[in-house]
C-alpha cells in the first residue's frame, strides 16, 4: 500500500475536459472540504442511502425473520409468498418506513463525515499516513456517529419484520408502543452491537471501495481518473461498490444476527453482554451466518447502487465521483 499525503478532491473548474458537455452545475461552484462540500455529500449520502434500503425490505424482511427463526420459511420465495398470501403486498414491504427514516439519517452520517474525518484525518492531522488507514480511521469515525442517528429506527425495524404477525402497522405506532414499555433508551439497548455490526462492515465497504476503484483504474484500466469520461467513471463506482458490498456483508454477518436475535430475544432487565451470551449458547457458531447467502446479494446490489447513486449526484454537483485519485 502507498501513502497520500493529501486525499483533497481535485477542484473541477466550470468547463473542465473532466467531465465534457458540463458546463454549468445547479448550486455553483463548490469548493472541495468546504462547508458546501460536505454538505452537498451529507445530502447525497441521504439520496443514495435512504430509498436503496427501502427497496430491498422484502429481501431484509425474509433474511431478518430467517436469521431469528431459521425454520420459518424454507426458502426467500416460500417466505415472500406466505407473507403475501397472508397480508398482500403490504407485508412483504413491513418495516419500510422506520427503514427509509432510519436509512436516511444513516447516510447523512455516514457518508458526509466520511469525507469530514477524510480531510481532517488525512490532510490535517496525520498528512503522510498510509492512506489506507485513512479510510479506516474516517469511516469508522463516521459510522459511530450515523448508527447514533440510525439506532431508533432500526430498533422499531426488526421488532416490526420480527413478529408475526407484525409488531405494529406503522412508524408511529412501533415508536409509540416502544417508548412506552421503556421509554427512548428502549429504542437504544441495541446500539452497542449496531456499532459492533456497522463499524466494522462500514470499514470494509469503504476502504475496499477506495483500493478496489485505484485498482480498477491503475490496473483493469490502465490510465488516470481524469481520462474517462462522467459515464464510465459513475461505472467503476458501481463495479467497486459491488464488490466492496459482497466482503462487508461476510465480515458484518455474525453481528448483523446478533442485532436481529437481540431485538427480538433479549429479555427485560438482561444486559447486551447476558443477553449475547445466552443468545450464542442457543445458536452456536453456525447459527451466526443464517442468511448468509441472500445477504451478499442484498448487500452487494445494495452497495452498487448507493455508490452509483452518491456519485452520480456528487456529478450532478460538478464534483469528482469518489476514489481513483
Amino acid at each position: 500500500m502507498t501513502s497520500s499525503t493529501s486525499l483533497k478532491p481535485p477542484q473541477l473548474e466550470h468547463g473542465s475536459g473532466n467531465f465534457p458537455g458540463m458546463k454549468s452545475y445547479p448550486f455553483g461552484k463548490i469548493e472541495p472540504n468546504s462547508t458546501k462540500y460536505f454538505a452537498s455529500c451529507m445530502f447525497g449520502g441521504i439520496v443514495a442511502c435512504g430509498p436503496t434500503h427501502t427497496f430491498v425490505t422484502p429481501l431484509d424482511l425474509v433474511k431478518t425473520r430467517r436469521q431469528v427463526n431459521s425454520s420459518l420459511y424454507t426458502s426467500n420465495i416460500q417466505g415472500w409468498k406466505t407473507i403475501y398470501s397472508k397480508e398482500g403486498l403490504r407485508g412483504v414491504f413491513t418495516g419500510w418506513a422506520p427503514t427509509f427514516v432510519g436509512y436516511s439519517f444513516q447516510g447523512l452520517g455516514k457518508y458526509g463525515f466520511y469525507e469530514v474525518f477524510k480531510h481532517v484525518y488525512g490532510d490535517n492531522l496525520f498528512p503522510n499516513t498510509n492512506r489506507t488507514v485513512v479510510y479506516l480511521g474516517a469511516s469508522a469515525s463516521a459510522e459511530f456517529i450515523a448508527d447514533i442517528f440510525l439506532c431508533p429506527f432500526e430498533a422499531l425495524k426488526v421488532r416490526m419484520q420480527t413478529t408475526v404477525p407484525p409488531y405494529a402497522k406503522n412508524l408511529r405506532e412501533a415508536w409509540a408502543k416502544t417508548t412506552a414499555e421503556g421509554g427512548v433508551s428502549k429504542l437504544y439497548a441495541g446500539i452497542v452491537p449496531l456499532w459492533g455490526r456497522q463499524i466494522p462492515y462500514t470499514m470494509c465497504k469503504f476502504a475496499t471501495f477506495e483500493e478496489v476503484v485505484n485498482l480498477i483504474y491503475s490496473k483493469a484500466l490502465g490510465g488516470k481518473k481524469d481520462e474517462y469520461g462522467k459515464l464510465a467513471q459513475t461505472g467503476v463506482s458501481f463495479a467497486g461498490g459491488y464488490i466492496a458490498g459482497i466482503a462487508c456483508a461476510v465480515v458484518s454477518h455474525p453481528a448483523d444476527v446478533m442485532v436481529s436475535k437481540l431485538n427480538s430475544d433479549r429479555k427485560a432487565g438482561e444486559s447486551a453482554g447476558k443477553a449475547m451470551s445466552r443468545i450464542y449458547g442457543n445458536i452456536g457458531f453456525s447459527g451466526l451466518w443464517n442468511g448468509l447467502p441472500v445477504r451478499i446479494v442484498m448487500i452487494g446490489t445494495l452497495t452498487a447502487f448507493q455508490w452509483l447513486i452518491y456519485d452520480s449526484f456528487k456529478v450532478y454537483l460538478g464534483l469528482p465521483t469518489t476514489g481513483g485519485h
